[in-house]
């Protein structure tokens, strides 16, 4: 177990029935970039089962923050949904992922795309100065069924704004936009929708989506990634990874899962 660290439950909060995130400590050692994902897990039988986790909180913290889904029959998400305080779990000792600001060009708007659980990786880049040093808007795009699944919102319009770090670039650079499908709710539908009838640019006064101007994170459902990514090759967009920047990325760890 040398590649993983130990780290001990410190809080658990269950959003929804279906959903639930929880900090851990953290080992001095473990370092990663806003956006990357490692492995975490728990011993079963003395052997390690591990999923990948998108870390929620900034590189900077002192904790880590992991936010997930609970799948009655999962390995182990049937597990870590038992989590509470005191509780043991194991972390890897290295991050990776697509999901960050350097395999991106440029640009003058970045829009962060996800649904359920793949708000994660966001969470960390919106409390990451550099995001607002370089880009003059950040537009978070949270998709969800039902409004009570839209977790994080009081922390995003609430605790952000009022940071002493990053207060001032949240109130004039961040624009927050939850939707859900089946709720009544004052955005209302799939992201893909509201980006392809332009309601979502008339809703936050921005123009529509262009190659030469914007940038694309995208974390979530297969479907959302697979309809979002041909949006955007239609218009010109091209894919970025760790060895050439592009006009977006996508984080396909989860896809799968």
């Amino acid at each position: 177990m040398s590649n993983f660290n130990q780290e001990s439950v410190l809080s658990v909060h269950h959003w929804t029935d279906t959903l639930f995130s929880f900090r851990t400590t953290r080992d001095p050692s473990f370092r990663f970039r806003n956006g990357e994902f490692t492995m975490i897990g728990l011993k079963v039988n003395d052997k390690p089962l591990l999923r990948a986790y998108s870390v929620a909180s900034a590189n900077y913290e002192d904790e880590l923050e992991f936010f997930s889904i609970k799948v009655p029959d999962g390995p182990l998400t049937s597990r870590l949904q038992h989590l509470k305080e005191g509780d043991s779990i194991i972390v890897s000792r290295k991050a990776t992922g697509t999901l960050v600001i350097d395999n991106l060009m440029d640009g003058r708007n970045l829009y962060l795309i996800g649904t359920g659980t793949g708000l994660a990786p966001f969470l960390s880049v919106i409390k990451d100065p550099e995001t607002y040093a370089r880009f003059e808007k950040v537009v978070l795009l949270h998709g969800c069924r039902r409004v009570a699944e839209l977790a994080y919102g009081e922390m995003i319009t609430e605790k952000l704004p009022n940071d002493e770090l990053l207060g001032e670039m949240v109130r004039n650079q961040l624009i927050y936009y939850p939707t859900v499908t089946r709720d009544p709710f004052r955005n209302r539908g799939r992201i893909t929708d509201l980006i392809t009838s332009g309601k979502l640019f008339e809703d936050i006064g921005l123009l529509k989506l262009d190659a030469g101007r914007d940038r694309v994170m995208m974390c979530g459902s297969p479907a959302l990634l697979t309809d979002t990514k041909g949006i955007l090759e239609q218009r010109g967009f091209i894919e970025g990874n760790h060895g050439e920047p592009g006009h977006f990325v996508v984080e396909k760890a989860f896809a799968e899962r």
